[in-house]
């Protein structure tokens, strides 16, 4: 386990976010269930769930490659983009489908694809940038890591190597009035709170730093937990969105 190459990804990877998308579809009303599913070419959110990432790259959605994290100040606090962010793109993905029902179906489908995508990438850690974040190499029992990169992907692949099922029943086990004390609040509220949480990984992982077989089984055990933490953060705040809008 410990000797896996932590290679480059987006977002949370595939495996978080599939488990994200899990997650939320579990957590959507029948009625939501129902009028999303209309919008989905007969497939589950899971199957949409990195179709950003997978897309980024295309001249028609290009536009769309700087809109996968968000800035905040030394505080905390959300400092919009000009050009975009996380926040701004759900919260225009919300203002739209409030209105659903009058636009065309592909309309609806793309903006189903960026909050079940987006909301995943803003309880990213790494998605999260404070004016100090720099991308860092360290040193995870002899083989080389990326900062950011570990985060999207290796914090996931190095421990269970779970599939999103596994993963939505291991972590969806919240009783009704912890989801609704998670949910509360809006994005820009969500965004805080992760940045406010979310500092400590620079505490944990410092440039440079060379960790030993032990050491990095103990990074390993700090880290995943809080992963988890964040995922499943994520999984309920989509859902809470989707039934708002489809519910």
């Amino acid at each position: 386990m410990l000797l896996c190459y932590c290679g480059t990804a987006f977002g949370w990877g595939k495996s978080g976010h599939d488990a994200i998308a899990y997650i939320a579809e579990c957590n959507l009303t029948p009625k939501a269930r129902k009028n999303i599913e209309k919008y989905l070419d007969g497939r589950s959110i899971v199957y949409y769930a990195s179709w950003m990432d997978l897309y980024r790259h295309t001249p028609a959605y290009k536009v769309t490659s700087g809109w996968h994290g968000d800035t905040v100040d030394a505080d905390g606090k959300y400092v919009p983009n000009a050009k975009g962010d996380a926040v701004q793109c759900i919260e225009e993905a919300i203002a739209r489908l409030k209105d659903y029902r009058s636009l065309d179906d592909s309309t609806v489908l793309v903006s189903i694809k960026y909050l079940v995508h987006l909301v995943g990438d803003m309880h990213c850690p790494v998605h999260v940038k404070y004016p100090w974040y720099k991308n860092f190499k360290f040193d995870l029992n002899g083989r080389p890591c990326e900062f950011h990169s570990f985060w999207d992907s290796g914090v996931l692949d190095l421990n269970h190597r779970w599939g999103y099922v596994e993963y939505r029943h291991q972590l969806d086990r919240l009783t009704k009035k912890q989801i609704r004390a998670v949910v509360a609040g809006m994005p820009r509220d969500w965004l805080e709170e992760s940045a406010r949480d979310c500092r400590v990984i620079y505490e944990w992982t410092k440039p440079g730093q060379k960790f030993t077989k032990n050491e990095a089984r103990d990074l390993l055990n700090t880290v995943h937990p809080f992963a988890e933490e964040q995922i499943l953060k994520a999984g309920y705040r989509l859902a809470a969105v989707l039934n708002q809008l489809f519910g």
